[in-house]
């Protein structure tokens, strides 16, 4: 994949168990040859977990792409008029910004990314993450993915006997999704085993 001369928008939220997963996709962008924009959520942005620390997470963002991360809804709001992001990958997309994007709701940054791109007729990826993907969340899933401009990282259940509602994407998946919606179309199977019980 050549990512040449085009500008990928890099939103993370906060299913933080998957933070460490992603940072190799940003790379991936980069070393391909796209400009990465980061962008984060309110949660990411300033809540320390077991699986690290705020602060750490901001700065491999920043050290990966060498731009600065767009965190407030006021410095997202101009990727609508400057056209400036090709494609806004949502990776991973917690549950709760799968259920805000459905019902158009913009009150983060991440989510006002995703309104500008897609006002612009640009394609958003989402790389699903969530414990109730199976639950209430299905709901919101489902008008997503029938929706125009956006698309899917395949994904299926991580841990079916001990979280059966729980739906991950497969997130090396992340870069090739992105190309397949930049010629619009959906990387296919959308739905896969992404099992982690016994394995």
């Amino acid at each position: 994949m050549n990512w040449q001369g085009k500008t990928v928008g890099y939103a993370v939220t906060g299913s933080h168990c998957t933070l460490a997963e992603i940072m190799p996709q940003v790379k991936r962008f980069v070393d391909a040859g796209a400009e990465v924009v980061p962008i984060i959520s309110n949660t990411v942005m300033s809540t320390d977990t077991r699986f690290g620390n705020s602060e750490d997470w901001q700065k491999q963002l920043k050290d990966i792409t060498g731009n600065d991360i767009i965190s407030s809804i006021v410095d997202a709001e101009p990727l609508g008029p400057s056209k400036r992001l090709d494609v806004l990958a949502i990776a991973p997309c917690t549950g709760t910004t799968t259920s805000k994007l459905a019902n158009a709701v913009t009150d983060s940054p991440v989510l006002m990314a995703a309104k500008a791109t897609l006002r612009n007729g640009r394609p958003v990826v989402i790389a699903v993450s969530t414990n109730d993907g199976l639950g209430f969340n299905m709901a919101n899933i489902a008008r997503l993915i029938v929706a125009k401009h956006i698309y899917f990282v395949p994904f299926g259940q991580d841990s079916p006997e001990k979280k059966p509602n729980s739906l991950v994407a497969r997130m090396e998946l992340i870069p090739e999704t992105c190309y397949a919606a930049l010629e619009g179309r959906q990387l296919q199977p959308v739905i896969i085993e992404r099992f982690r019980d016994g394995v």
